[in-house]
Formats: C-alpha cells, sequence, structure tokens
C-alpha cells in the first residue's frame, strides 16, 4: 500500500477522518506524570481492535520530553480493506500533533502496517519528524537503537504472503477476542487476552519470539549500541542478551491492541514498562471505586504476560 493509496482512502471517506477537535477535549490542568522519553508501538489505529479509550487515558495522564512512535500506528494493511476509523482514533492523532505543537519531540518510525509513510523518511510533518530508525541517549549516558523491527522478522523477510495471512488470522482471533470480554466483563472478570493465551501455549510461538529477541539485540550490538526498543512482536519485555562479551539490553514497549504498555524512561535515566491496565485498576482502588475509562475495564492480563 502507498502513501497515494492511503490519501486516496482518506479522500473516498473523509466524512469519517476528521482531524478536527476531539470528541473528548484533552482535560486542562489535569496532573500527569511526567517522564524523561515515552516510547507506544502498535497502536492499529483504524481497527477495531485497538484500545483506543485506554491509550486515550495514558495520553491525558502522562507527559515526556521526547515521544516515539516506534511502528504500526495506523494499521494500512486493515484500512486498504475496509475503512474504520472512529472518533476516538481521531482523538488519538489530535493528542499526539497536541503534544509535537507544544514542545514534546515526537518521532514516527514507521512499521510494516505503516509502511506507507516511510516514504516520507526524513520529513516533519506537524512538528512530527518522520525516521527509518533513531538513536536515543538515555540521561544515564546509554545508547538505544529504536526501530519497528519488522526488519528482522523472518516471515515478514522471506514470505511476505504468510504474513498477510497471519494478519487476517490475527484479527479473527482479536474479534473473537472483544466477544470472549464481553462476556467476561459481564460475568464482573477481568479482561483476558484469548491471543496471547493461544501464543504461550503454542511451542513455535514462543520459539518465534525468543528468536526474534535475540536477533534485534545482536544487531544493536553489532552497531556498538548498549541496547535495543523495538515492537512489532505485541511483546512488552526487557532482557540483556550477550553479544562480544558485552550485555544488551532489549526492551520491547508492547501495544494497544492486547497489553495496552508503554516504555518510559524517567529523569534520572531508569527505565519501566508501564501496563496501562495496572495503573488504572491502582488509580480506582486510590480514588474509592471511581469509574474506569470506557474501555479500560478490559484491564490487561493481571499476570502481566505479554505477547
Amino acid at each position: 500500500m502507498t502513501a497515494a493509496d492511503l490519501t486516496d482512502i482518506i479522500t473516498d471517506n473523509i466524512a469519517s477522518f476528521p482531524l478536527t477537535a476531539p470528541r473528548i477535549p484533552e482535560p486542562e490542568g489535569a496532573e500527569r506524570r511526567s517522564f524523561r522519553t515515552i516510547w507506544i508501538s502498535d497502536v492499529h489505529l483504524g481497527t477495531k481492535g485497538c484500545n483506543a479509550d485506554m491509550l486515550i487515558d495514558f495520553l491525558d495522564r502522562t507527559d515526556s520530553e521526547v515521544m516515539y512512535l516506534v511502528g504500526d500506528i495506523i494499521d494500512g494493511w486493515r484500512l486498504k480493506k475496509k475503512f474504520y476509523w472512529p472518533s476516538a482514533h481521531n482523538d488519538i492523532v489530535w493528542r499526539i500533533m497536541k503534544r509535537a505543537r507544544r514542545g514534546t519531540r515526537v518521532v514516527y518510525i514507521p512499521g510494516n502496517h505503516d509502511e506507507m509513510f516511510r516514504q516520507f523518511t526524513g520529513l516533519n510533518f506537524g512538528g512530527i519528524e518522520i525516521r527509518r530508525a533513531a538513536f536515543h541517549d538515555t540521561a544515564d549516558g546509554r545508547r538505544l537503537m529504536v526501530l519497528h523491527g519488522d526488519e528482522f522478522d523472518a516471515v515478514m523477510l522471506s514470505h511476505r504472503w504468510l504474513a498477510f495471512v497471519g494478519d487476517h488470522a490475527y484479527h479473527l482471533m482479536m474479534k473473537l477476542n472483544v466477544t470472549v470480554n464481553a462476556f467476561r466483563r459481564w460475568l464482573g472478570k477481568p479482561y483476558w487476552s484469548l491471543s496471547k493465551a493461544a501464543k504461550h501455549k503454542v511451542k513455535n510461538a514462543v520459539e518465534f519470539i525468543g528468536k526474534y529477541e535475540e536477533v534485534v539485540a545482536r544487531a544493536a550490538g553489532e552497531r556498538g549500541v548498549d541496547g535495543v526498543v523495538c515492537g512489532h512482536i505485541h511483546t512488552a519485555e526487557f532482557r540483556y542478551f550477550e553479544h562480544n562479551g558485552r550485555q544488551i539490553e532489549y526492551w520491547n514497549d508492547g501495544d494497544w491492541v492486547e497489553g495496552c504498555n508503554a516504555l518510559v524512561e524517567h529523569h534520572d535515566g531508569r527505565m519501566e514498562i508501564l501496563h496501562w491496565a495496572d495503573e488504572i485498576k491502582r488509580r480506582i482502588a486510590q480514588e474509592g471505586g471511581d469509574e474506569a475509562p470506557a474501555s479500560a475495564t478490559a484491564a490487561a492480563d493481571p499476570a502481566r504476560e505479554a505477547a
């Protein structure tokens, strides 16, 4: 899918794609958690699987000097097949662009699902820098390579047709996941990810994730950096890998379809993976049982497994 294809889709559906004032305005004067850096990826705007209300809650309660959008923010594969753009997805784009306007450095690294934007690498769109990859220096002096990660996916590299088949199967599973969790909420039970459970039960999926992490970390080591931040596999994770006698940090910032995770750097350089549904649960408990955002009742996996 090219940028022209996406432009045609947007033009044909312009009534459904207005980047106008948000449905729910960004709260003014609300207390926000301040970070030096935020990384998010795999939002998949344009799909029903996107946990948009949970991401809006995250954006309204956090701030940072730098924000990295680490690919698959918009799902061009799905939009090409069927246009879907509810107002909540518009709200997310509006909030990110507003951050850029108020001084946050926003770096967008397109992934395989939004690869149509890769041709604009090096340009600046509305204050958002488009890059193929980036290098980030933490407050305590570590150098991290930042990229989406599909470059190291053997399926994407060797069998692209299989990636499209897998994408179709994945979205069917996510539709079933919505139904299952609607029933669980009716029973008063917490969120449970069907796709996560399937991945962790299937040996080949577990082996693929482990191999992917190792290959990405090795690539970072070969480039002489201290670590890597990526997305792509919807698996929030932190691990160390050995490369030529050095320990290489591997960070995956997860996704906003299944796990609802973000990676953050604190002002002293310390890094942390946030599981936002857990954050919402704690906030509700502290505030005495106030209602969660519309979709946040689909809380992230209580075991915090990321897939």
